[in-house]
């Protein structure tokens, strides 16, 4: 094994177990990767070293950037604030549409990146004064060390910490962030586990069971669900799950149909249709969920939000900017109806 250039960036993994001398099982998330000597987890950030799991990616993004809190997608947490975005390389997935595939399908030892500890980090979003965090444009499970370290930092500051997630991630990881996170939006791939496995390699089950454990420990969430052509645009998947999410109490949990566009491996569908669009948007209203919007295609002006009261519009935006927000001390300004999320 060649970790040549590498060296500089490992650093002890949690949540690994010793099989024998030269064989370790990870336990971060649900794949429990077997790692023998020399190979690296499905994530490809996760890597054994003479019998002990190490991780390659803390202190070296690939991306930093300072986003509308809008592009993530939140719509209900702190609405026209900047957040400072970053991410390591590598996913615990394998999406055949990832729009990000030339970041979180390679190995932070081949790819370009920054050095920047947790204390950087903190120290930059102070500098820009910049009140939240988020870990997103790859999977933010697969760099969790220096996640959890960087968030521990940032509450100490108060700043907030926000987790743009597909939620494959076990409990017990899962329940040691909670303690740091403000916000999370978890991206629901689709709702039938045949499907799930296709489109990512992971399982539905899983994810479900972050949403709960996330909700439980009162973390702000928000969903995001890409409607693929022939995957998961089915109007029967569409309505089993906002059954499962109104049975499960996620119906005023603001829920964000997106459209595809084609990317990666799929290359050869269409965009998702705009009434396919409009129509999912219709099943979870009727089903009893509260705040549903429409992504990615600004035409349909579909992520306003409305009070589920009185119906008036209560938070106009254009694209990422807010222009009016009606909402005050977490009410509606025109009925008194609480409006779920944190708005300051």
């Amino acid at each position: 094994m060649d970790v040549l250039g590498i060296d500089k960036w490992t650093y002890p993994a949690l949540f690994q177990e010793k099989i024998s001398d030269n064989t370790v099982r990870c336990h971060l998330c649900p794949h429990n990767c077997v790692l023998h000597e020399g190979k690296y987890g499905i994530c490809t950030t996760r890597l054994n070293i003479n019998g002990t799991l190490y991780t390659i990616a803390y202190g070296n993004p690939c991306s930093t950037h300072i986003d509308p809190i809008e592009k993530k997608p939140l719509f209900h947490f702190l609405p026209g604030t900047k957040i400072y975005s970053l991410a390591t390389s590598g996913c615990n997935f394998r999406c055949l549409n990832c729009q990000n595939w030339e970041i979180s399908q390679t190995s932070p030892h081949i790819a370009d990146l920054y050095e920047l500890t947790p204390e950087d980090i903190v120290r930059q979003a102070l500098q820009h004064n910049i009140k939240s965090l988020a870990f997103t444009y790859t999977e933010p499970t697969v760099f969790y060390e220096y996640l959890l370290d960087t968030a521990t930092i940032a509450r100490q500051h108060n700043i907030r910490t926000v987790l743009i997630s597909n939620g494959y991630i076990n409990d017990k990881p899962l329940l040691e962030l909670c303690q740091y996170l403000d916000a999370a939006n978890i991206d629901l791939k689709c709702f039938d586990d045949k499907v799930y496995y296709k489109l990512t390699g992971g399982r539905l089950k899983p994810v479900l069971k972050a949403l709960n454990l996330l909700k439980e420990h009162h973390v702000w969430l928000e969903i995001t669900n890409l409607l693929i052509p022939s995957y998961s645009d089915d109007p029967k998947m569409i309505q089993t799950m906002c059954n499962w999410l109104v049975a499960n109490g996620f119906e005023y949990t603001p829920l964000h149909f997106s459209r595809f566009f084609p990317n990666y491996k799929l290359l050869h569908l269409f965009p998702t249709a705009e009434e396919t669009l409009i129509q999912a948007k219709q099943i979870a209203e009727n089903t009893g969920i509260k705040y549903v919007y429409i992504g990615n295609i600004p035409v349909l002006e579909k992520e306003n939000t409305f009070c589920p009261n009185c119906k008036k519009l209560i938070i106009e935006r254009s694209g990422y900017r807010i222009g009016k927000n009606l909402i005050f001390n977490n009410r509606c300004l025109f009925c008194g109806e609480p409006i779920s999320g944190i708005w300051e």
